[in-house]
């Protein structure tokens, strides 16, 4: 596997590597020793989650706050999505900030996005299918989210379609600034 460090040093792409043939192919989409020796702490992974969306269909941006705040590592099984990562960690150098990478079953790319971020994605392919390990359970009571089109942040959403489509509750989001519910720069999440 090979690890590389984004604009914001925090949120990691990983590259499996991938082995093919005239069968198909094998890919270790997981390998706690090699992420946990690349960064230098342990992420205990407890949930699997998967979600298949058609063209257009945008998700995000999501968090959850302490103590069920959670890292993902998310990575597309069929399809191909922008996917995003916002620093929500006040006082942050990189606070306000995000990084979007290209997720595919072509590239096999992952994206690790630690406790501390917004998440979200936009669907570029019909019948994608979207999956990613999380290191806390879901708990609908810390569940929030920052509105995705907050001219704030400014996120480049490569759109290429006329109309998202969003539920109901990500229409709604607060901006950045319209909520207290961010995290502190500088806090271990991972040992409360």
């Amino acid at each position: 596997m090979n690890f590389i460090r984004t604009d914001i040093e925090d949120v990691v792409i990983v590259e499996p590597k991938v082995f093919g043939d005239s069968r198909g192919y094998f890919v270790e989409t997981f390998r706690a020793d090699k992420l946990e020796e690349f960064l230098g702490y342990k992420i205990n992974f407890c949930q699997d989650n998967e979600s298949k969306s058609k063209k257009g269909v945008l998700r995000g941006l999501h968090y959850q706050l302490p103590p069920f705040a959670q890292t993902k590592l998310v990575r597309v099984i069929k399809g191909k999505v922008l996917d995003v990562a916002v620093d929500i960690r006040k006082g942050s150098p990189a606070f306000g900030k995000y990084v979007s990478v290209e997720l595919s079953e072509e590239n096999k790319r992952q994206l690790l996005v630690p406790r501390g971020f917004a998440h979200g994605f936009v669907v570029l392919e019909d019948d994608t299918i979207f999956a990613y390990k999380v290191d806390n359970y879901y708990s609908p009571e810390n569940d929030r989210g920052i509105l995705f089109s907050d001219e704030v942040l400014g996120i480049d959403w490569r759109l290429p379609f006329d109309e998202l489509i969003l539920s109901a509750k990500d229409k709604v989001q607060p901006k950045l600034f319209e909520t207290d519910d961010i995290f502190e720069y500088g806090v271990n999440y991972y040992n409360g």
